[in-house]
């Protein structure tokens, strides 16, 4: 069985590999002999490469998490979320080859795109409860998957961003999370639909039948 040491390792060894070839190319006895590991003791620690990568998201969720956010009391939403992010992406650096070799073989394996974006909207729902935004319910799930859409187009930019005040990443991330904003404002009002049409239709009743009781009273 690994340890906590060899679990690190693993990751890494997989994030090396990644930054050098697509992950379809990547075999577990790849991961395991980079890794200074057998594949027991990697069947040990890990069931499948997705384990591996879903491990490496928690571990970022965890960086993000333990940062102190006291000073973002006082700020909107949208700015709390920025903030949020943006050390999300601070804690990605030293990865982008791997993070831009991740996201080519998504877009020609659709298995994996899907298991990515479940992986990705269950950390954007942590990042959404870290910047004060519930992540509750059904309209929790919502945004937390459009947030994850809308991650993903920062992170490509992000990727290929080689400044080191990352400005290009900045003015994406704040026009994605305007667009987050308005589409945020038109679901709000899309969920508050049917609670008004049923409103209307007690309503309508109420018209129909102003006064029920007093025809149990007659009875």
């Amino acid at each position: 069985m690994a340890n906590g040491a060899d679990r690190q390792t693993i990751i890494d060894a997989l994030l090396t590999l990644l930054a050098e070839k697509l992950l379809e190319r990547i075999g577990l006895d790849d991961i395991a002999r980079a890794a200074g590991i057998t594949l027991a003791e990697l069947r040990g620690e890990f069931s499948s490469v997705i384990a591996i990568l879903a491990a490496h998201m928690k571990d970022i969720d965890r960086k993000v998490l333990s940062a102190d956010t006291a000073d973002m009391g006082e700020e909107p939403p949208r700015e709390r979320l920025f903030d949020v992010l943006m050390r999300r992406l601070d804690a990605h650096a030293g990865h982008k080859a791997a993070i831009r070799s991740l996201m080519r073989s998504t877009l020609c394996n659709p298995a994996l795109a899907l298991a990515m974006n479940g992986l990705a909207a269950r950390s954007m729902s942590w990042m959404m409860t870290a910047a004060g935004i519930s992540a509750a319910g059904p309209k929790g799930a919502l945004r937390a998957q459009a947030l994850t859409l809308m991650y993903v187009r920062v992170l490509s930019v992000w990727a290929e961003d080689e400044d080191p005040g990352l400005a290009r990443t900045m003015a994406a991330l704040d026009r994605e999370l305007a667009r987050a904003e308005r589409w945020s404002g038109m679901l709000d009002t899309m969920l508050a639909i049917p609670e008004r049409l049923r409103a209307g239709r007690w309503r309508a009743r109420r018209r129909r039948d102003p006064n029920p009781d007093d025809e149990i009273v007659a009875a």
